[in-house]
């Protein structure tokens, strides 16, 4: 439960940080990718993302706790909430692509890195690592294309 009530909380936080962001004149008027999904993927997917996620980590702490994994994680919650409040609210899109660029490496390192302590759970990360392929091409289409 803890860890639904940090992921879901971050969601909540980054949500509000980038105040209305979607629905803003600048990024109605965007140049998007062709690839965007409607609005309502992006709650859906985050939804699936964080229980998967949730249940990673429940697992990747109890196996075997130490300050790198804590660290990890704690960086991780800040790069997925800074990058709505960079890219929406500030409206930096090339910080914002730098941050989702870091975050995805960071989630593709917890895969390989742990693949062998996790086992079969790191394959909860999949959904993570496949939706920030997608968001990170999202963002870059934005800065090239704008």
């Amino acid at each position: 439960m803890l860890f639904l009530f940090i992921n879901f909380g971050g969601l909540a936080i980054g949500s509000w940080l980038m105040n209305n962001g979607p629905m803003t004149d600048w990024y109605l008027n965007l140049s998007k990718a062709p690839w965007t999904p409607p609005g309502w993927v992006f709650g859906a997917a985050w939804t699936s993302i964080m229980i998967c996620f949730s249940i990673y980590l429940l697992y990747f702490f109890t196996k075997k706790y130490t300050r790198k994994k804590l660290l990890l994680f704690i960086i991780q919650v800040l790069l997925n909430v800074s990058w709505n409040y960079i890219f929406f609210n500030q409206q930096q899109v090339l910080f914002a692509l730098i941050i989702i660029t870091l975050l995805t490496a960071l989630i593709f390192y917890l895969f390989l890195s742990y693949l062998k302590e996790q086992k079969k759970v790191s394959y909860l990360l999949l959904p993570y690592m496949i939706w920030l392929c997608i968001a990170t091409s999202l963002n870059l289409y934005i800065l090239i294309h704008n």
